[in-house]
């Protein structure tokens, strides 16, 4: 399958608690980040090709808020290495153009290296 990202996704070293913005439901963490995706690692399997609206805490160092807000499609669900738990990469959706800078200062800050991980 031919990998049809703009930005290479990284790998951070900050791995933020994501939530269903809906539900308050603890997601997952996440594990790496562009403008138009993300992927989590999270101890349930998530069902694909589905919309979310997700919410992902920050650290103050981004912005004066305490989180960001976005819609999100899951577009896969496999098991990690690790058999406890999943990943699941999502697509952006529906991004306040506000928190793309967000989400591109925390790759700045936090991704160390690229996810060559296929989607």
């Amino acid at each position: 399958m031919l990998d049809r990202r703009k930005f290479q996704r990284r790998f951070l070293a900050f791995y933020s608690r994501v939530f269903d913005a809906n539900s308050h439901q603890l997601l997952g963490r996440l594990v790496d980040l562009t403008p138009q995706g993300l992927m989590l690692l999270s101890e349930i399997q998530l069902p694909t090709d589905t919309a979310f609206r997700l919410r992902i805490e920050l650290a103050e160092a981004f912005t004066d808020k305490t989180a960001v807000e976005f819609g999100a499609r899951s577009r896969w669900c496999r098991p990690d290495i690790d058999p406890d738990f999943y990943n699941t990469g999502f697509q952006l959706t529906d991004v306040d153009p506000a928190d793309v800078a967000v989400i591109e200062r925390i790759v700045a800050a936090y991704g160390f290296r690229d996810n060559s991980t296929p989607a």
